[in-house]
């Protein structure tokens, strides 16, 4: 692809060219799964991009004679029906099946029968990447009816930024009101080729010598059996899976960044260093940066952010971490772990800097917040509530470990997975963090990045097929 986009920069074609060829290989790298995906993705692309111009045309109803309050009134029937059908689509594939699960389950709890419906309904098959590329598509629309936008200057070119391969399917969100300018005019230059591979080579680094060995400890602790499992290797389990999480969503961001540099693209920064954070709030400023700043633009402030009372601004911070959870997957494990973070924003806006909690020391204060965040995890990565709470109770030693819990111990802590878990530790609390690292570009960081790049490809021939979490979402 690389190779076919240089190829055209060479021959000097137009940007319009390039973008046809982007759009394609975005398609193709969309479709290999399910081709049938990408009608659906061509569908919202379409409705959207002929919603947006709906929104820019209402102003020359002024030349008809139209007011002010019929303009305004055609723009917000664009916008709104831009959210809700994207929220629709999204909702048929994602929740269809949780909501006939929930209604079956409250309808049998309460004794009302059980609900039937046709199996069809069960076995929706989600399509990879829906939530990034429906809230990116949606979000060109809201942005034009607030003016925050310019409108796309074709359907290829909106096409070619809700395709772009490199965030297509895990993000990082990417606004078009940010990489517009982007798409009319793109610099290609040695230096930043050279920095695009570099950071894909970091992040594939990262995703293979750091995520992966801890996904193997994390899955080890949460496919125990029971009493095979104790207070210490359950501890030892999520905290592998804290450093997997993050490690492997954040290779994907710098890798997703890289290929962007690659085409002439910079894309915004998704991480940074999440577990330094001394508050549930920082974090939220420091994880998935894309997705806090879109649930604070979209969702947070439309609620009404912090300007109708304190009540309401807590009940605001609850909707919004309830939706953003689940926004992450249909299960009651994701509601959980959105109104944790929730009820944690609410309250350390409550205690105010100047509390208990403000004046702690910062270290304490960081060990507090990965604590905080090592139980909300439990809930994001067990496969029901039955199982979390079985894994909170035995980390807090109120489930008896049996006599296979010492085969499973010596399991999980072997000498190489020690060391491996002691780097993970290392690099997430003291090592800067990739974008500080190649802020000054300079030619020995390009070597690391090719000798990661390199391990990292040898080791994946060793340990087969590894998705990345976030491709489940």
């Amino acid at each position: 692809m690389l190779a076919g986009y240089y190829g055209m920069l060479a021959a000097k074609t137009s940007i319009t060219s390039r973008h046809l060829f982007l759009t394609c290989m975005g398609m193709v790298f969309y479709g290999w799964h399910n081709p049938w995906f990408v009608l659906l993705m061509l569908g919202t692309t379409a409705l959207d991009y002929n919603l947006g111009k709906m929104i820019v045309n209402a102003e020359k109803l002024r030349e008809k004679g139209a007011t002010d309050a019929q303009v305004h009134a055609r723009k917000k029937l664009g916008m709104v029906l831009s959210v809700v059908s994207n929220l629709a689509a999204l909702a048929f594939f994602k929740y269809t099946a949780f909501g006939v699960e929930s209604i079956q389950g409250v309808s049998d709890w309460m004794g009302w029968g059980h609900v039937t419906v046709p199996e069809f309904f069960r076995n929706i098959v989600l399509p990879a990447g829906i939530s990034f590329y429906v809230f990116q598509s949606l979000s060109y629309c809201v942005d034009l009816y607030r003016g925050h936008a310019k409108p796309a200057e074709s359907f290829l070119d909106f096409t070619c930024f809700v395709s772009l391969f490199p965030h297509l399917v895990a993000g990082p969100i990417v606004r078009y009101g940010i990489i517009a300018e982007q798409m009319r005019h793109r610099v290609h230059t040695v230096d930043g080729f050279a920095l695009g591979l570099t950071r894909f080579g970091f992040g594939l680094g990262k995703k293979i010598l750091l995520a992966d060995p801890m996904g193997v400890i994390a899955d080890q602790a949460f496919g125990a059996g029971d009493g095979s499992l104790s207070t210490m290797t359950a501890w030892v389990g999520i905290i592998a899976y804290a450093f997997q999480i993050y490690f492997d969503f954040s290779a994907y961001s710098d890798m997703a960044i890289g290929l962007a540099k690659l085409l002439g693209f910079y894309f915004v920064e998704n991480f940074n260093s999440p577990y330094k954070s001394a508050s549930i709030t920082e974090f939220w400023r420091r994880w998935h940066m894309s997705l806090s700043t879109f649930l604070r633009d979209y969702l947070y402030i439309p609620l009404g952010g912090n300007r109708m009372g304190v009540s309401r601004t807590y009940v605001n911070l609850m909707l919004t971490m309830v939706i953003g959870g689940l926004w992450h997957g249909a299960s009651w494990n994701f509601i959980i772990w959105g109104a944790i973070h929730g009820a944690m924003l609410s309250f350390e806006r409550m205690m105010g800097k100047k509390s208990f909690y403000g004046a702690m020391p910062k270290p304490l204060k960081i060990i507090l917040t990965f604590f905080i965040l090592l139980i909300t995890w439990v809930f994001f990565r067990a496969e029901n509530f039955e199982v979390a709470k079985r894994f909170l109770a035995t980390m807090f030693g109120m489930v008896q470990a049996g006599p296979t819990a010492a085969l499973l111990e010596a399991q999980m802590l072997t000498d190489v997975k020690i060391y491996q878990f002691l780097l993970c530790a290392f690099v997430v609390w003291v090592m800067p963090n990739t974008q500080t690292i190649l802020h000054r570009f300079v030619w020995w960081k390009a070597v690391i990045g090719l000798v990661l790049f390199v391990v990292a490809v040898i080791m994946m021939f060793t340990i087969g097929h590894s998705p990345f979490l976030y491709f489940q979402f």
